[in-house]
């Protein structure tokens, strides 16, 4: 099992605190974001992190080196221009068959192997994490019929039920045949592609704890909750 992070962002959404450090390196409890997501991957038998970079690249790679503080290998591929969280897989030219491509901001117990192994099992080209979160509309949501100028239903600040990305996927090396080389290409072009050509994409839902850090009050909510977050693997 290899996987493949992106740690090229920007983190425009994190300003100012990504202002001096990337965001991957944002401190969680004491500790990289990214760090603790290498030590949770090391524990799920991943030998080998390829590192997609760009913004403040030179930091992210002083700060990891080869990975031997952790006990695996970290290479790094640099994009010379962004080219958005598909693109960079093209720079790099020993994929395995089958990886983990994830964002490098995430907090989370997801069970890493076990949605590689069902991806693997499954035979599919793409395997997306998803998670349920709840959305509060703030207003009074009317059902309209624009053809007769009439309203035909009516909500009070309804509670929507969405399946989100995690930012976590398994993926197969024969997707990138059809990703554009040298342009920005991004995980919602791949889908939106896919779905037009009827390519399967499979489901892999989650119900545990998972947190992306990538604006303020997010980053601020992980740092109080890490203490008693427990991170072992949830499937």
């Amino acid at each position: 099992m290899e996987v493949v992070i992106l740690a090229g962002g920007k983190g425009t959404r994190l300003q100012p605190y990504t202002t001096v450090l990337p965001k991957p390196l944002m401190p969680v409890g004491g500790r990289p974001i990214l760090g603790i997501m290498i030590e949770q991957l090391k524990r799920a038998g991943v030998k080998r992190i390829t590192m997609a970079v760009s913004h403040m690249a030179e930091i992210i790679m002083a700060v990891f080196r080869d990975g031997e503080q952790y006990g695996l290998e970290i290479v790094y591929s640099i994009e010379p221009v962004p080219l958005g969280t598909i693109g960079p897989l093209r720079l790099i030219k020993d994929l395995p068959q089958d990886f983990l491509l994830m964002n490098g901001d995430l907090l989370t117990n997801l069970d890493y192997a076990a949605l590689y192994r069902v991806h693997k099992e499954s035979g599919c080209l793409l395997t997306t994490s998803a998670c349920q979160r709840e959305v509060k509309i703030d207003f009074g949501v009317l059902q309209v019929d624009l053809d007769k100028g009439t309203v035909v239903g009516f909500q009070e600040k309804p509670l929507l039920r969405l399946d989100v990305s995690m930012g976590i996927h398994a993926m197969n090396r024969g997707l990138l045949d059809k990703v554009p080389a040298g342009v920005p290409y991004g995980m919602d072009n791949l889908t939106m592609d896919m779905l037009r050509r009827n390519d399967r994409i499979n489901i892999y839902p989650f119900s545990g704890y998972w947190l992306d850090i990538g604006r303020p009050d997010d980053f601020e909510r992980a740092n109080r909750e890490i203490e008693s977050l427990e991170l072992t693997p949830t499937p």
